[in-house]
C-alpha cells in the first residue's frame, strides 16, 4: 500500500471501524451514513466491474452491462491484476461463501 496512506492515522481508523461492523445490515448504515449516493454507487459499479472482469466478460460488453467506460473498466482490471490483491481476495472469499451456501441450502 502507498507509503502516506500507511501513515494515514484516519484512514486506518476508518479501516478499522469497517472490520467491527457485525452483518450486512451495519455495514449499508454505516457505508450510507459515510457516504454519498454517488460515491456507493461508484464503489458498487467498480464492484461489479471487478466481478465480471474476474469471470472472463468482455471488456466491452462489461460497458455496454454496467455503463461503464472502457477507460475505468481498464483502470480496475490493473488493480485487480497489479493491486494489492485486496480484489482477489474478496472475490474468493465471496466464491467461497456462495459455495458453501449452495451446499447448504442442498442439504437442507
Amino acid at each position: 500500500m502507498e507509503r502516506e496512506l500507511r501513515k494515514n492515522k484516519a484512514l486506518w481508523g476508518l479501516f478499522d471501524a469497517i472490520v467491527h461492523l457485525n452483518d450486512i445490515d451495519e455495514c449499508a448504515k454505516f457505508l450510507r451514513d459515510l457516504c454519498t449516493l454517488a460515491e456507493l454507487q461508484a464503489m458498487a459499479e467498480r464492484w461489479e466491474v471487478a466481478q465480471l472482469l474476474a469471470e472472463q466478460v468482455p471488456y466491452r460488453q462489461i460497458a455496454e452491462q454496467t455503463g461503464c467506460s472502457t477507460a475505468t473498466i481498464t483502470r480496475i482490471a490493473h488493480w485487480l491484476h497489479h493491486g494489492e490483491g485486496g480484489y482477489r481476495m474478496m472475490l474468493e472469499r465471496m466464491a467461497k461463501a456462495n459455495d458453501e451456501g449452495r451446499r447448504q441450502k442442498d442439504q437442507g
